[in-house]
């Protein structure tokens, strides 16, 4: 148990914005980037309950990509922490702001939390969705694109 939890709660021991500094790339492009479908499983702070799902990563550069796979990355140091789904959220986009400041960050969380299905109300098939935009994703022409993206073709690559 204690190897295991170790494992869960790796990301206390993981600098995410070393890992972005460590991939970031000059560039002209000012158009949205989508990773969508980023699997993720972490422990709900709250019961120590596992809670699994999907994250979805959009932001617009100015003047900084950050390269791909450290999305993943990202998404795995916050997840591997006691957590909730709320704060995750948030602190995925607040990290790639921070990290290359663009025009503006959009994440959204898809997950089922085992705390609801195995315990209390014991509803198997409920599912949580959380969203945070920062700068123009507050847009609502904006937010709406990056919201019919990751809906379109959910859960495949084109």
């Amino acid at each position: 148990m204690e190897k295991a939890m170790e494992f869960l709660t790796k990301g206390y021991n993981e600098d995410p914005t070393r890992i972005l500094r460590g991939a970031m790339f000059d560039v002209d492009y000012d158009e949205m980037v989508i990773v969508k479908d980023i699997e993720m499983f972490s422990l709900c702070e709250h019961h120590l309950l596992p809670f699994f799902g999907r994250v979805h990563v959009a932001y617009i550069p100015k003047g900084k990509v950050i390269g791909l796979s450290k999305m993943a990355r990202l998404v795995e140091v916050f997840a591997r922490r006691l957590q909730v789904q709320e704060r995750l959220t948030r602190q995925i986009a607040d990290a790639i702001h921070e990290a290359i400041a663009p025009q503006g960050v959009g994440v959204v969380v898809e997950a089922r939390h085992l705390c609801m299905m195995m315990r209390g109300v014991e509803k198997q098939n409920s599912s949580t969705v959380t969203s945070a935009m920062i700068g123009v994703f507050q847009n609502h022409q904006t937010r709406a694109e990056f919201l019919s993206l990751v809906k379109e073709g959910a859960g495949s690559a084109p």
